[in-house]
């Protein structure tokens, strides 16, 4: 198990660079007006300069990849219900992005903003597990009917 948190958030970190620089090309084709935003402006304000905002911003973002990679094993121990890895994966995760998104400036620094981006992360958080609980759903389903396929052949 170790050896698999290890692997997968070594694996995360250039994954989570990946996710956050698609994240700034889409943001800046929206809101930046033709222009390539890398980071927001109040990043760069606080840290002083552009290029230590975005080096900040991406090592952030390599974290958040390897916090989400490594905390997926939890979906494998098999011992615990969905309800308890659903809970711990989204404590963990939690813990991991909500930090990261107030250092970075990516919420408003007000308890509104934290509450608000908390609002945002459960709402997708969920979204995201629907959509994995309904293709399990469907992946589960077709397993039976390929073993019912399987006896039925072998009975005749």
């Amino acid at each position: 198990m170790k050896k698999k948190i290890v692997s997968r958030g070594i694996f995360g970190f250039p994954v989570g660079i990946a996710i956050g620089y698609l994240i700034t090309i889409c943001s800046s084709l929206i809101w930046a007006d033709g222009y390539y935003a890398p980071c927001v402006p109040e990043l760069i304000s606080v840290i002083g300069n552009e290029i230590k905002a975005v080096v900040l911003q991406a090592f952030l973002c390599g974290l958040l990849g390897t916090g989400f990679a490594a905390s997926s094993v939890i979906w494998e121990i098999e011992n615990w219900s969905i309800t308890k890895q659903t809970g711990i994966y989204f404590i963990i995760t939690s813990v991991i992005m909500l930090p990261i998104a107030y250092v970075t400036y990516w919420m408003e620094h007000s308890i509104a903003g934290v509450f608000s981006y908390f609002g945002i992360f459960a709402l997708i958080f969920v979204i995201i597990w629907i959509i994995q609980f309904m293709i399990g759903k469907h992946n589960v389903k077709k397993m039976n009917e390929n073993l019912h396929n399987v006896n039925d052949s072998n009975a005749s």
